[in-house]
């Protein structure tokens, strides 16, 4: 049996224990003043969210595009940013089959602080939805959640942007060297006139920060997706009577299917390399030899080398052609770069999950590629520093009609880590 003086011992060495680890700098209390301004801003990003929701911008809505532009551009102003309004180059448009007519500008901002590190924070604000579906799908909330069209790719991640920075304008943080905020036009049309500007930007930052939304299923950073190509193929036959000359004609029809068959088992699960054709169309009338015929296929990768090695078996396997006298053309389109996870990315991803575990929240990193390409391999296409995607709020349902939806309880979260990801970058504490 112990002595009281022996019970009083022990009990003062298990108070010296608690008291030291109280006097350790406890995450929760240390980062009140991250905290208190992050729980600030829920409220008016819901408010931000519904001014975006309520502007249709369309990849090829050009004047939707300038409106949401000129919002954007305002809200970044006012919080102390050097903004732009660029019109993307016609000499580094990469022009695919979907691209627009006339893509919508980009909005630039630039906020200069005291210290060295430069970072980049990247979404975008076109969506896939057409003229007029505003009117059936208004902005609402519904317990949880807060529906819109684009309202989870990716208007939520502008929104994340703008109050991320509201948050550091409250705790008056400036040391960073240089945040720079880029908004393109055009990324579900694979960014064909962002791309340049985007890979440039990348190369001049210590940090890249893209804010599509993570999934409802498990709060997620993303170090690598897969790279999106399209392999088009075009055959030009010669049209005549199906019934009473069909000997005469050149059957395009025929050509392609050949061309479709040689060419289905390209494919590598090895590498992850996915080639498949979804697409095709011939012919103009039941009773003509096609004298036209196309097809499309979808390309995928999980390297950029990979796009050289694909093409080229493409190329060589149609020149083995079955109806003579055709022409088939091919256009090889190298619509998105993958991600390819690096070190840097990985190293700054576990920094991320610490930050999460402040919060009591638990962050998951993907390191297996996904199907969705992602802005951010443009930007990591010419630089070593960590570029991380999915910083966005949790959510569901991009591109469906009426099921797309924020969580409102990621907000905060949210926040919070891309917040102090921005502060302890700056400060060189992301180690």
């Amino acid at each position: 049996m112990k002595t009281f003086a022996a019970c009083r011992h022990i009990i003062r060495l298990a108070l010296l224990v608690c008291c030291s680890a109280w006097a350790l700098p406890a995450p929760g209390a240390a980062l009140e003043p991250v905290l208190t301004p992050v729980s600030k801003e829920k409220a008016p990003l819901l408010d931000t969210l519904k001014d975006l929701v309520s502007i249709e911008s369309g990849s090829g809505d050009r004047e939707g595009l300038d409106k949401l532009a000129d919002l954007i551009g305002g809200r970044l102003q006012a919080l102390g940013g050097k903004v732009e309004m660029i019109e993307p180059d016609p000499a580094d448009i990469y022009r695919m089959v979907d691209t627009p007519k006339q893509i919508g500008k980009m909005v630039l901002a630039r906020f200069t602080g005291t210290g060295t590190k430069k970072i980049l924070l990247i979404a975008h604000m076109d969506t896939v939805y057409l003229r007029g579906m505003l009117a059936q799908q208004p902005f609402r909330i519904d317990g949880n959640r807060a529906y819109g069209l684009g309202i989870a790719d990716d208007k939520q991640g502008i929104a994340v942007i703008l109050h991320t920075l509201a948050v550091l304008k409250a705790m008056n943080f400036r040391d960073y060297g240089l945040v720079t905020v880029l908004i393109n036009a055009d990324e579900e049309v694979s960014s064909a006139g962002s791309r340049s500007l985007l890979t440039k930007l990348g190369g001049e930052h210590n940090a890249v920060f893209s804010c599509e939304g993570s999934r409802v299923e498990s709060d997620k950073l993303s170090l690598t997706t897969a790279g999106i190509g399209a392999v088009v193929l075009k055959v030009q036959g010669k049209a005549s009577h199906a019934g009473s000359a069909p000997e005469l004609g050149r059957n395009a029809l025929y050509e392609l299917s050949h061309q479709i068959l040689q060419t289905r088992d390209l494919s590598d699960p090895s590498t992850g390399l996915k080639m498949n054709w979804t697409v095709s169309s011939a012919g103009t009338n039941r009773n003509v030899i096609p004298a036209i015929a196309s097809a499309t296929a979808d390309v995928r990768v999980l390297r950029v080398a990979d796009y050289d090695g694909i093409e080229q078996k493409v190329k060589e396997r149609i020149g083995k052609q079955l109806i003579p006298d055709t022409k088939v053309e091919m256009t090889f389109e190298r619509r998105r770069p993958p991600l390819e996870m690096t070190p840097a990315s990985e190293a700054l991803a576990k920094h991320a999950q610490r930050i999460y575990a402040e919060i009591g929240k638990q962050l998951v990193v993907g390191a297996v590629a996904e199907g969705g390409g992602t802005d951010a391999a443009f930007a990591a296409l010419k630089t070593r520093a960590p570029v991380i995607e999915r910083f966005g709020l949790r959510g569901f349902g991009a591109h469906s009609n009426d099921a797309e939806y924020i969580e409102i309880d990621s907000i905060e979260p949210r926040l919070y880590l891309l917040t102090r990801m921005i502060m302890d970058v700056s400060q060189g504490k992301d180690r």
